[in-house]
């Protein structure tokens, strides 16, 4: 997967999910809704067919903020991987 960073300021920060589709881009959107300090979450696919998701995080660090998530979906999909063997 790569990144490309299209806005990134202190409150904000919108990237593009290269590669990825509404699987990644929900289950991020989703984490990010459980951080209290995140104001505004959100991504927008303009075409399912040849168009990336633009992730948009908005509240204090959306860096930390998204980083967090990031780490919060990997500890669940390990315990996932765990019951499931």
């Amino acid at each position: 997967m790569e990144l490309k960073i299209l806005s990134s300021e202190k409150d904000s920060l919108k990237l593009e999910l290269i590669g990825e589709d509404h699987t990644l881009a929900n289950a991020l959107r989703t984490q990010l809704w459980k951080n209290s300090g995140v104001k505004l979450t959100g991504y927008n696919i303009e075409h399912p067919l040849i168009s990336n998701p633009i992730l948009t995080v908005e509240g204090n660090d959306p860096k930390k903020m998204l980083l967090n998530a990031v780490a919060e979906l990997k500890k669940s999909n390990s315990e996932l991987i765990k019951v499931l063997k």
